[in-house]
């Protein structure tokens, strides 16, 4: 196993240490679509380097919704180790795949790929603002984040062996 598929593995662990959807949460529970298809590959080498482009993007989305006020409900030690975790692999994937935020140059399915998962991070974000925040806001996101990550190490280990 690889030091990224071991990263995945510990941010998944980390994310997923929350427990089940909270019952006091379930009224308030919305669903955002995963864009599945931004990871999908042919298996082309051009296609490949578009996945790893939105994998990157993945990890910078993560990144960037853990920059917003946190719940105090979650464990902050655990909380804490996940970003650290998700943090040092988007540093491992920017010097592995030579890329950063919004370059993907002329490959255009690269771009689209982009755009896609960009629309599902801000609409995650519209959820965390829309719900100021609440405990139950970020219990959705981090359902949601769950099952993106599983999504990626099941259909993209491939990509993971930057």
């Amino acid at each position: 196993m690889t030091l990224q598929s071991s990263v995945w593995l510990c941010a998944l662990l980390c994310l997923s240490r929350g427990g089940n959807f909270p019952s006091q949460c379930i009224e308030e529970n919305v669903t955002v679509n995963f864009p599945r298809s931004a990871f999908v590959s042919n298996g082309t080498s051009e296609q490949g380097d578009g996945v790893e482009t939105v994998l990157y993007q993945a990890l910078h989305g993560i990144a960037a919704l853990f920059e917003n006020d946190l719940p105090t409900e979650w464990d902050e030690m655990k909380l804490r180790d996940f970003e650290n975790i998700v943090g040092t692999q988007l540093e491992i994937s920017k010097c592995g795949a030579g890329r950063k935020p919004g370059s993907e140059g002329s490959d255009l399915d690269a771009s689209a790929r982009t755009a896609t998962l960009r629309t599902y991070f801000e609409r995650l974000a519209t959820v965390l603002q829309e719900k100021n925040f609440s405990f139950c806001a970020w219990e959705i996101v981090r359902n949601q984040l769950l099952q993106t990550l599983l999504f990626i190490l099941e259909h993209n280990s491939d990509s993971l062996l930057w």
